[in-house]
């Protein structure tokens, strides 16, 4: 198959194999510069995060104030991040997390708290946002599936 064959099969596909297992988690472990810049806990970070008691609860917490976006389960990380941040609230062993998930609601509340502070909305209040936005995209650009997808992808991370 030629490479613009191979280009073509994927458009018909929309998303290829990987693409479709790697959205919504981590695909693979993030680099040193991923790390510093979407794992930074600053003062205000620190300030949500001291309202927590005990080492499992502000590490669970600040696993959900840098990953809420995207992941289901807060604790579905790479090693690298856990240690990560870890190492910045000088939490001596990350493997206390395992025990923030016990209570289920838990998670529920603080990414409740995370989205009101940070001021996230829910889907469903940009839905019809989102639709103009591809239809625009659509229609102006000429872009592919592909391209639009990945375009609402970063439109969404972005805050909308």
């Amino acid at each position: 198959m030629s490479a613009v064959e191979a280009v073509e099969e994927e458009e018909k596909g929309f998303l290829n194999a990987r693409q479709v297992a790697a959205y919504g988690c981590f695909d693979g472990a993030p680099s040193v510069d991923e790390l510093e810049r979407f794992f930074f806990l600053d003062d205000e970070d620190r300030k949500l995060i001291a309202k927590r008691r005990g080492d499992a609860s502000r590490l669970g917490f600040s696993l959900q104030l840098t990953t809420v976006r995207f992941l289901e389960d807060p604790l579905d990380v790479p090693s690298v991040v856990l240690d990560e941040l870890a190492a910045q609230l000088q939490i001596a062993d990350p493997s206390c997390v395992k025990s923030y998930v016990e209570r289920a609601n838990t998670k529920w509340e603080h990414r409740r708290e995370i989205c009101r502070v940070d001021g996230w909305r829910e889907f469903a209040s940009v839905r019809d946002e989102l639709t103009r936005w591809i239809d625009h995209r659509a229609w102006t650009t000429g872009a592919g599936p592909k391209a639009i997808f990945d375009g609402v992808v970063a439109w969404l991370r972005q805050g909308a």
